[in-house]
């Protein structure tokens, strides 16, 4: 397991039932990297892969 899967598995049981938008969720990313800018880089990968996540002519993702 991950260290990460522990924080996951946290909102999962801790939010799981609430519907959000997804300008919610970037309002909140945004919030985070103000208090953790050192973050900064991590939440922009994050953001770009979930960003094209459907998109088939992006390899990258």
């Amino acid at each position: 397991m991950y260290f990460t899967d522990r924080g996951i598995e946290e909102l999962v049981e801790r939010r799981g039932d609430e519907q959000v938008t997804l300008e919610w969720l970037g309002e909140r990313l945004r919030d985070f990297v103000d208090l953790n800018p050192e973050f900064e880089t991590p939440i922009e990968r994050l953001a770009t892969y979930l960003a094209r996540l459907d998109d088939p002519d992006d390899e990258d993702a």
